[in-house]
């Protein structure tokens, strides 16, 4: 947490005392409201006019992009164990290697 000061007028300071014993809080979730709110504004944006890299992967489809790499890049990690694995659609994951 941080401290910070805030200037607000006296009407603000009066209403938000009317609904929040706690100024901090009250200030805290509006902020946290609005920042919500222009994440969101922002992403609608973005969906109205993507980015042209995205369009093109969109137009060529997510498995036509996907088998652009050959089956050594095909490999995650198990991040619980650090072991490489797979998967393939009739044995489901399992280890590189087996």
């Amino acid at each position: 947490m941080r401290r910070v000061t805030v200037t607000l007028p006296d009407e603000v300071v009066e209403e938000i005392d009317r609904w929040e014993a706690n100024r901090s809080r009250f200030v805290l979730e509006a902020s946290e409201r609005e920042i919500e709110r222009r994440r969101r504004q922002e992403l609608r944006r973005s969906l109205k006019s993507p980015h042209p890299e995205s369009e093109r992967v969109a137009e060529a489809g997510l498995a036509e992009w996907g088998s652009a790499w050959g089956p050594e890049d095909g490999d995650l990690v198990d991040a619980s164990t650090g072991t490489p694995v797979r998967w393939t659609p009739d044995s489901g994951w399992h280890e590189v290697g087996e």
